[in-house]
């Protein structure tokens, strides 16, 4: 009678997210379904799979279909692996119709095959003993087979041979058959489709999911995942809801007394905060601030930048009197830029969260408008970004969100992406124009849970560093780009 394995008795897939998303790996002795287009990373998992049985001491074997012994191994050397611990054999079964010994005329070719095919593989099951097994792949034993009855009936023997066996089985499929059906899905005990899109620009994206999973919760939806040497790297979908915890809300000031006094005191961990105007306000720049200042009081900041390269913000910063020098050569400031162009959203999350596990209280996204062109499809932004929001609030994370309006000057200013809804606190940079000079302005249009000033104050960049002016409480129109002085009346020219 075939053993009933435990709930934590899990084969684990070698692959750390991976292992998360199934909680802990595939059930032993089960059989699992593998399925995705060619490319899409199926024998790189599988080997994995496998390597990591033989590291924990288990007897594994991989026997090929499609691809030849020579082909596994070079693919392993691309990722620097040591196969010696994995039995490989490779069936050909392409072979026999080309010995004029082995024609016969009674039986179709694909029918003496199959049952050949077949054979062999058991054989090599009772040779090797194996805890852990890859079929690659189902589509010859599909083709071999010549009808979906046939193929059914030969997969469900097989499920049966390998359930008095104590190995975990791992079939592969690459899902070029033009008739295919949900047969294979329906026997497996669980089901994993690994999917390769290909944007309009940039690199291709992959992503899985787990479609089936008997008896396991484990975690649904798309998850992404990069092939890079030394193979899969899968990045959990993110969850806020598993992350929530007590944290203290304190108030993080921002060094500059006028502009913590715009904010009611300064950000709040938890808290997300947009920073949004056009080009050359100072967005970033402020956003720096708050990070050297977190890192001053000990803690740790992550600047994730999509706009410009590090080298250009240190010595933007520096010239303003921000030194984050000091900061990246001691690990508090972590800097990473992100090319949208290559970056999946998992991947993004998933380094935020890395920056996160290390103390951070303070990150910056730089910019909102470089995150929208990270995304595969435009719609999926909001839904993201408020879950990834929700994770940094529970962590007790103050987050910034640099926005950049499209225009300088003007009454309209318009945002690829609104996410002022999805903020705590929204800080509002204006440009305006008197006697001939650009200036600045700054106000608070909206901060939940506390206090803040309403006024609009002066906000001015230069040698000397940030500076925030008194309220301009003698213009209006001042958010407009051509304020006018309140007590000279319309047109009149604002003094300097």
């Amino acid at each position: 009678m075939p053993k009933t394995p435990s709930i934590l008795d899990k084969a684990a897939t070698g692959i750390a997210g991976l292992d998360d998303i199934l909680a802990g790996g595939f059930t032993r002795d089960r059989l699992f379904l593998l399925e995705g287009a060619p490319g899409a990373g199926k024998t790189t998992l599988a080997l994995q799979f496998l390597i990591a049985g033989a590291a924990a001491g288990e007897s594994v074997l991989y026997v090929t279909l499609s691809e030849t012994e020579d082909e596994l191994r070079a693919v392993a050397d691309s990722h620097g692996w040591d196969l010696s611990g994995i039995h490989i054999h490779e069936l050909r079964t392409a072979d026999a119709p080309f010995d004029p010994m082995e024609q016969n005329t009674m039986f179709h070719p694909s029918e003496l095959e199959l049952v050949e095919t077949v054979k062999r593989i058991l054989e090599d099951v009772e040779q090797f003993q194996p805890r852990r097994l890859v079929i690659d792949s189902l589509s010859e034993l599909r083709l071999l087979a010549g009808n979906a009855l046939r193929y059914r009936r030969q997969i469900l023997a097989l499920k049966t041979f390998f359930s008095t066996r104590s190995c975990t089985v791992l079939l592969l499929d690459d899902l070029t058959a033009t008739d295919r059906d949900l047969q294979m899905q329906s026997i497996a005990h669980g089901v994993l489709q690994l999917e390769q899109l290909s944007p309009e620009y940039g690199g291709d994206r992959r992503r899985l999911r787990m479609l089936k999973y008997r008896g396991v919760q484990f975690r649904s939806g798309y998850h992404d995942y990069v092939i890079r040497r030394g193979g899969l790297d899968v990045f959990p979908r993110l969850v806020a809801a598993e992350h929530r915890q007590a944290t203290e809300r304190g108030r993080l000031p921002s060094g500059l007394t006028e502009l913590d006094a715009l904010l009611g005191g300064g950000i709040e961990e938890g808290s997300s905060t947009l920073i949004v105007g056009p080009p050359g306000t100072g967005k970033s720049t402020l956003g720096a601030l708050f990070a050297t200042q977190a890192v001053a009081r000990g803690d740790v900041a992550g600047l994730f930048l999509f706009d410009e390269s590090p080298q250009t913000l240190v010595r933007r910063c520096a010239d303003l009197g921000i030194d984050l020098e000091p900061g990246l050569s001691s690990g508090s400031i972590v800097v990473q830029q992100i090319d949208p162009a290559e970056l999946t959203p998992g991947e993004f999350s998933h380094a935020i969260r890395n920056v996160v596990e290390r103390g951070a209280k303070v990150i910056m996204i730089d910019s909102l408008n470089g995150y929208l062109n990270a995304m595969p499809e435009e719609r999926f932004l909001t839904i993201q970004l408020h879950e990834l929001l929700a994770y940094l609030g529970q962590q007790g994370v103050a987050t910034l969100l640099i926005g950049a309006h499209q225009g300088v000057i003007g009454g309209v200013m318009q945002s690829p992406v609104d996410a002022s809804y999805l903020a705590d606190a929204v800080i509002l940079l204006r440009f305006f124009e008197a006697r001939g000079e650009v200036r600045q302005a700054i106000s608070v249009m909206k901060k939940r849970g506390g206090f803040h000033e309403r006024t609009i104050r002066e906000f001015k960049l230069d040698r000397d560093g940030i500076s925030v002016g008194e309220a301009l409480r003698k213009f209006r129109d001042v958010l407009t780009g051509t304020p006018v002085l309140e007590s000279a009346g319309a047109g009149a020219e604002p003094p300097v």
